[in-house]
Parts: structure tokens; sequence; C-alpha cells
């Protein structure tokens, strides 16, 4: 055979090979015509996790309510526990993570983070409960954002009253390892709902925690602050309300929220960019803008002091607050009146923000306490009271009716009442501190012959910044500072145009204040609308040797915006007569601070507080929230200092005998 036919050959045997190889392979994968269709699966019908060596067992149970619902509760109990007391938590923030910060076989990992006082659980022994609310991650029924009580809100008959009555008697008839006692306790929303416990509360809630209520989120709280809207909070309600598990996450096209929100024109018109209307509690908030009734028949403070006082309450306040800074304050007020032996209405008021009291508290932003101040709190404050309304053996409650920490001093005051500024012999007494020519603050009245104001230009289009930019958005975690925001250098914004700045001389003596300082605003607008912005600021030395960066400091004490159009009636807007000088008075949030000498005290007024807040077009419209470009116009503003228009702020202030 000639060279070339051999290989030829050799090609075509090999074809063929091929073809006789691959016609087998497919006769062999074939499956017998008796074959199953499906392979036996290699995980188990219901997997039975291996607890061995774990120092708790956890039980995950649905608690039926009286309306049928399931709800759905984590029960953490310690190995050994015999008639140990329940710490009950009811939360929208899901109960498996929340008593899942860690997968270990050791009780203190798993609760290490939001929203466990881990010592007071640990050392005190206690049985952990943690509930998904109805309508929230594994709990059955529907969420409604802050649920109202059964009433003119509510036409149901269950409400956080109802389902904690429920829980509470359902956990101590089946948990056999409880002394059958129940304190309830919690943070921000969490700490909302130990005050719905208060409501014809369980015989067996024998003391309620309230940490940072959301209590009115109208006049304070979380929506609204008398009147300007929290913006940079529709995030939060739209990831909250849109699935039961917060699985719809806001999206965002810029890396500067003040972008963001400016691109939009109006809060309005970004939540419609968003989709935000498919969400129930939205639509409450664009129907609801004024405090009508709607918001006055949630409030918890006027629920609450129509309540008779039945079960000990600890509420607990975080002067530099950034969300609720409103609500722990106002349930004090309202219902302390009726605390008749003072021995059941607790306030604790520390230098943290909202929910740093269960966290290291040392430090807060630029400021030092010199002591871990949350965890004074977790352990000499909170667990003993506790304690001694939950324990059998009911140890001795030392614990102060007010425990106050005093910034500027940084030193923890027990005190009988609020507002006290010692233990006995101190009075506090409303001085007025007023601006004036010059730029000057002083506890001098204005002269006659002075000039009369201080003035400056507001535009919407460059609004002040309510702090560096870039505007970060509301969150905790991925390097974010929102926390930290009141305690914020000022010195940015008091070196803006748009910003009246007024400053007293030195200190040559300290000045302390306990208590809610009063803004006298006296102000004109040549505009229809306008918010008030008023910030009490403790200035730094120029030089402070033991901390250089506090060199010239500009700490925000108290601070709050107040939206022109309710200045006669928070339920009825009523547009501002143009260049008119009007009153303004509200409240600042809470202080417990020592200027000190070496320092000056200063009072920044604006009129933005961007993009926190939403801004106010300067022209008097319907509702702000679909307020059209066209709407939104300069306006120059006037602070008056004259005699017979003096703008001051009351402090105060506490005098020692």
């Amino acid at each position: 055979m000639k060279p070339v036919n051999f290989v030829r050959a050799l090609t075509l045997f090999a074809l063929l090979l091929g073809v006789l190889s691959l016609s087998e392979r497919s006769v062999a994968q074939a499956p017998p015509p008796d074959a199953p269709s499906t392979s036996p699966s290699e995980m188990p019908a219901q997997f039975k996790p291996a607890t061995y060596g774990f120092d708790y067992e956890r039980r995950d149970v649905m608690i039926a309510m009286r309306d049928g619902v399931k709800l759905h509760t984590v029960i953490l109990i310690p190995k050994r526990a015999k008639n140990a007391p329940i710490l009950l938590t009811r939360t929208p923030y899901d109960a498996t993570a929340l008593t899942s910060h860690s997968y270990s076989s050791h009780l203190g990992p798993s609760l290490h983070g939001y929203d466990n006082a881990l010592e007071v659980i640990l050392e005190g022994g206690y049985i952990r409960v943690v509930q998904d609310v109805r309508g929230k991650y594994g709990s059955e029924g529907d969420y409604v954002m802050n649920r109202p009580l059964h009433g003119p809100l509510n036409p149901t008959m269950v409400d956080h009253s109802t389902d904690t009555y429920d829980t509470i008697d359902w956990l101590v008839k089946n948990i056999p390892e409880s002394n059958g006692k129940v304190g309830i306790l919690g943070i921000s929303y969490d700490g909302f709902t130990p005050l719905m416990a208060l409501v014809n509360p369980h015989p067996a809630l024998k003391v309620s925690v309230p940490m940072n209520p959301m209590v009115d989120g109208w006049m304070g709280d979380d929506w609204f602050h008398y009147g300007a809207f929290r913006q940079q909070n529709m995030p939060y309600i739209y990831e909250q309300e849109a699935t039961r598990k917060n699985d719809e996450h806001w999206w965002t096209s810029n890396h500067d929220d003040y972008d963001l929100y400016m691109q939009a024109g109006s809060a309005g018109e970004l939540g419609r960019r968003h989709g935000l209307e498919q969400v129930g509690f939205w639509r409450k908030i664009l129907e609801h803008p004024a405090y009508d009734s709607w918001w006055q028949q949630q409030a918890m403070d006027k629920i609450l002091a129509a309540q008779p006082l039945k079960v000990p309450t600890m509420l607990v306040d975080s002067l530099w607050d950034q969300e609720d800074i409103y609500g722990a304050m106002a349930v004090y007020k309202a219902i302390k009146p009726k605390d008749t032996y003072n021995d059941k209405v607790f306030l604790v008021m520390g230098p943290w923000h909202h929910g740093q009291e269960i966290d290291d508290a040392s430090t807060l932003g630029a400021l030092k306490f010199a002591s871990d101040t949350g965890l004074y709190f977790r352990r000499e404050i909170l667990a003993p009271f506790l304690a001694h309304y939950l324990k059998d053996d009911a140890p001795k409650n030392d614990v102060a009716p007010v425990t106050a920490f005093e910034t500027g001093t940084n030193t923890w005051r027990r005190l009988p009442a609020w507002p006290s500024g010692c233990a006995s012999g101190c009075t506090v007494k409303p001085t007025p501190l007023y601006v004036s020519s010059g730029s000057k603050l002083s506890f001098n009245a204005p002269a006659a012959g002075d000039a009369p104001f201080e003035e400056y230009v507001s535009d919407p289009a460059k609004p002040v910044p309510f702090r560096a930019r870039p505007s970060q958005p509301i969150g905790y975690s991925n390097g974010l500072t929102w926390p930290q925001w009141l305690v914020d250098d000022q010195r940015e914004a008091s070196g803006r145009p748009d910003v009246a700045v007024f400053v007293s001389d030195t200190l040559n003596a300290p000045v302390k204040i306990s208590g809610q300082p009063i803004t006298n605003l006296i102000a004109s607008t040549s505009g229809t609308d306008s918010d008030w912005v008023v910030k009490l600021i403790d200035v730094y030395p120029d030089e402070v040797g033991a901390q250089p960066e506090m060199g010239g400091y500009q700490l925000m004490v108290a601070a709050d915006i107040f939206r022109g159009r309710y200045r006669e009636s928070f339920e009825t807007p009523k547009a501002l007569a143009p260049d008119k000088p009007l009153v303004y008075r509200f409240a600042l949030p809470t202080a417990n601070h020592v200027f000190l000498p070496g320092h000056r005290i200063m009072v920044q007024i604006q009129s933005s507080w961007f993009p926190l807040y939403d801004r106010n077009p300067q022209t008097f419209v319907p509702n702000i929230f679909w307020a059209k470009p066209a709407d939104y116009r300069k306006a120059t503003q006037r602070i008056y200092h004259a005699p017979g228009q003096a703008t001051f702020i009351e402090l105060p202030i506490v005098s020692t005998p």
C-alpha cells in the first residue's frame, strides 16, 4: 500500500472508532425505563442542630394573640436556670438577628450587640425573650408603623398593649424555669413598646425601662421637629414598610446626600421618584404635615398622662440623642406628677448618642469622658434597678430618682428630682441670655441706641448643611458617623454669611444649666414662611493643652428647628407677615451642662439645616411636601435685639447655696 493510501485508511478507521465510541457512550448514558426521576436529597426533612456544650437553651415559638395571629418569639434560657426572671424586648428589627449576633455555644457572643444590655442579662441570670412585633419578620399579621392603641386610629381589637399582655401571659405560664416576673426594656422603637406595655399592664409585668423611646413623631422625635420634616428618615420608612423582612433597599444616585435631596427639590418629589407612595405610613405623613388629631392621639406622653401609674418605670435619655431626643423627657414630665411617693418614676440622663448606653460610652465624637459611662449605667444603675423588682430576694433599690451625667465637669449626679442642680439646696432660675449688637451675647438686656437687628439672606438654593459635606446618610455601620453629628464642631457654620452668630465674653466663673433652655426669638422675614434653627454652643478656649484638637471647638449643648408657619398654632399653619418682627418661643432639648471658666457661650441662628430637614421654600404653600421649584425664594432674615424687641435664650441656671 502506498503511504498516502495507508494514512487515509488509518484516518477512516479512527473516524469509525469515534462514531462507535459515541454510540456506545450514548447507549450507556441512556437511563433505564424504570429509573427514578429524582435523586434522593442529602438534606434532612428537618435539621435539628446539636447543642452539646451550649450554656443556654434556645426555643423558637409562635405565641397566639387574642385575635389568633401568632407572633414569633425567641426564648434564651441559661443552663441550670431556676426561678429566673424574664427580660422581654418587642421589636420590628428581627428577633432572630438580635439573638444571633454570633453563632456561638455561649450566650454572651450571641447577644453581644443591639438591643441587649449584655452585662445585665448575663450577670443577672435572666431569661432573655425577644419577639417580632406583628407583621415583621417571623410574626404573622399586618404591620403598622408605631401601631396606635385601639380606638379612632386603630379599629381592630389588638395593639401593642394587648400583644404585650398576651405575650407575658403565655411566657409566665409556659416557661417553667421562670419565677413569673417580667421586665420589658428596649431602645428607640424597642423603647416605644415598653411604653405601650404600661397601658393596662399584665400583673406579671413588674418593671419597664424605655430607653430613647419614640414618643411623639411630630413634636421632636423621628419624623418632624416643630413641623420641619426630617427627610433623611425617608430611607428608613421605605425599608421598614416595603416588605416584612426589610429586603427592599433604598437606592441612591449620589455620594453626597446634600446633592440627592437638592436635585429632587421637595421631599414629596423625592418620595415619588422612589415609589415611596406605595408605603402606607408615607401616605399618612403626606396627609398630615401639621400637628392634627392624628398625631396628637398617638403621642405616648399624652396617652400615659391619662393612665394610672402601676408599673415602676425607668426612662433613659441621651443628652445628644440624634434621633429621639424629645421622647424620654416628655414622658417623664407627663407621668412624674403621678409619682406620689417618688418611688415609681426614675430618670437617667447620660452623655450618649441614640442607644449608646448599651455600648462603649467613654467617648462621643471628639468628647472624652474619662470613664465608660455606658458601663457605669449598666452595672451601677440598670442592673440593681431591675434586680430589685425582678429577683425573688428583692435586693434593696439604691438607685436615685434621677441620675444625671453633668457634661463639662463629666460627673454623675444623684438627684431627688428633675430639673435640679444638686442633691439639696440648689435652685434653678430661668435667666435670659440676650443677643445684642456687634454679635455679642450677654446677661444684660439690650441698650437703647444700639443697632436694632442683625440680618442675613437665606437662599434655598444654598441651604446651610447640618454637618460638613459630603452629607452621609443615616446609619451605624460602614464608617458612617451619623450617631455623633450633634457633637460636631460648629465652626464651619459660624463662618457662613447666612448664619447669625452671637458670642459672650470669656467666662470668669462656671455657668451651670439643668433643664430645657427656652428660645425667645424675635425675627422677621421678607418671605411668607421661614424656618428658624437655634443652637446653644459651648466655645472651648483657643488652646486646650490636654487635648489640642479641642482648641476653639464649638460644641452644641442644645439645638432645634422651628417651622415658622406654626408660630400661632401647631394644628393650623398660617403665612407669616413679611418684614414684621414676630415672636417665636420654643424649648430646646434638655441639657445638664457646665460652661467652664475660660470658655464662652455662643448662639447661632440660621434658616436651614439641610439635608436632615427639608427646605422651607420661604413662600407659604399649603403643603411643603409638594412645593414647586418656583416657590423656593431668597429671603432677608432679621434677628432683633432692641429694647422691647429682645431676642434671648432663657437658660435654666443653677444657683448653689
